[in-house]
């Protein structure tokens, strides 16, 4: 009888080891605080109650070490709350905050070494021919192409032999192996694991053939399904009943437990921000700005946020009042600028109030800078795709911005790649995206940039 498993050892494994990392941990480190059978019970039973509930062991073939890293970080967010609020159940002093804190670190970093080593030790018996699964396309079309670079890489563990198709000039390919009829023979003699079927080369009646033949070799059947060039990298498939239905805008914060744990940071960093430096600064700027030019402290203007919802978006004024506020973005060597407001601008003080939007909830810590109205109407009229952006809140700062394109649209390519580079965020979006994202912001703002105008 054929066997193939995607290996059943490797869940059964990989949760033993976490299991052993955080216990190896806690005893060797807090052996005072974890002594008694209910603090093994709890912090086992945490980590396996998250892992579970986000479905973070179960992985597919063709992962990869960043395929679900937001999986991973968000288990390690959530059991990081499971495990400080241990200390409210337990009675753990608070003056071993900052040591547990470091303890908890140190367990994340282990578990995350762990899952580097998994996958370059997988890829590793991978290549040698480990894990491995044989198959075969059945049809072609435009797809096979690109779905072949994917079985050509060695370390995800497949051994493509080739395609079946009833063309009359694909013998001169070294991928063809033969007229569909021929495929049923050739299966069972070299013990293929796999078939792929391009389904819009097959009336129902082959493909059902074609799926019994599978079902009755215990053979694994899988359609490639004909995409008409509409396919993106942030399609999904859901089911409704029996019936699939492809998505083809899949957004990763339109998840609950996406949305609360963004919001949850949001609402964290925001309230440092306004209370260890807005507290402090605001009265000092108030001093400054008014010294300088009349007018008031803060400027505030009509922007487009989620779902292209209008809110006031607030500043500290870095220009003289002008009736060009709303109309026309700052440029270089831009007179309406203030002294101070040039200092602001340079180091993005000047952003600083709309934390308050983030926490009131208009904006994000992270997301696509959101644009002035006038800027919205035209630029989703004369730019593809523009207003996929607004799928998520608009941020202070994002992946666009840390990439070179803030400030000022001198040419066309610049708001193209800002959209372009907006659209994988809200497609790609995870926690670590986020931090990686803030930490390249803040290393922005003490190195300079071209464009802090």
């Amino acid at each position: 009888m054929k066997r193939f498993r995607n290996s059943d050892l490797i869940i059964p494994i990989s949760i033993v080891i976490h299991l052993s990392i955080i216990n190896g941990i806690l005893y060797m480190l807090t052996r005072e605080t974890y002594s008694h059978l209910y603090h093994i019970l709890y912090y086992n039973f945490s980590w396996l109650l998250i892992s579970y509930l986000l479905h973070y062991y179960p992985t597919e073939r063709n992962e990869k070490f960043m395929t679900r890293i937001h999986k991973h970080l968000q288990v390690l967010f959530f059991y990081s709350l499971a495990y400080f609020a241990g200390f409210g159940f337990f009675d753990i002093p608070i003056g071993y905050l900052p040591y547990q804190s470091f303890v908890f670190l140190l367990i994340a970093l282990s578990i995350t070494w762990y899952r580097v080593m998994f996958f370059w030790l997988r890829g590793k018996y991978r290549m040698v021919g480990g894990n491995s699964a044989k198959l075969v396309v059945i049809g072609k079309d435009s797809s096979l192409y690109k779905v072949r670079d994917v079985f050509d890489q060695p370390n995800l563990g497949y051994r493509y032999h080739g395609y079946f198709d009833d063309s009359d000039n694909d013998e001169d390919d070294r991928y063809y192996l033969g007229k569909v009829i021929d495929c049923f023979k050739y299966i069972l003699e070299n013990n293929i694991d796999e078939i792929y079927c391009v389904a819009s080369k097959f009336n129902h009646l082959e493909l059902k053939n074609l799926i019994n033949f599978a079902d009755n070799n215990l053979i694994k059947f899988k359609v490639i399904l004909d995409n008409k060039d509409i396919f993106s990298r942030a399609m999904s498939i859901e089911s409704y009943e029996n019936i699939p239905v492809l998505n083809l805008r899949k957004v990763p914060l339109d998840t609950e437990y996406a949305r609360i744990m963004k919001r949850t940071f949001d609402i964290v960093f925001s309230s440092f921000v306004i209370v260890g430096v807005l507290s402090w600064l605001t009265p000092l700027l108030f001093v400054l700005i008014k010294l300088e030019s009349p007018g008031k402290l803060y400027f505030k203007q009509k922007r487009h946020g989620l779902k292209r919802k209008v809110f006031w978006c607030y500043k500290f004024r870095s220009m003289t009042t002008n009736k060009n506020a709303d109309k026309q973005m700052a440029t270089k060597n831009d007179n309406r600028i203030t002294k101070i407001g040039k200092f602001m601008r340079k180091t993005s003080i000047d952003e600083l109030p709309q934390f308050f939007n983030v926490f009131m909830g208009d904006m994000s810590v992270v997301g696509p800078r959101p644009h002035m109205e006038l800027q919205t109407w035209d630029y989703e009229i004369s730019v593809d795709k523009y207003l996929v952006r607004h799928f998520v809140k608009p941020g202070i700062t994002g992946l666009a911005q840390i990439k070179g394109y803030r400030g000022e649209i001198v040419e066309k390519a610049d708001i193209l790649n800002r959209v372009r580079l907006d659209i994988f965020y809200v497609e790609k979006w995870n926690l670590g995206l986020d931090l990686l994202i803030l930490f390249r912001t803040i290393y922005n703002v003490f190195s300079g940039e071209d464009k802090a105008y």
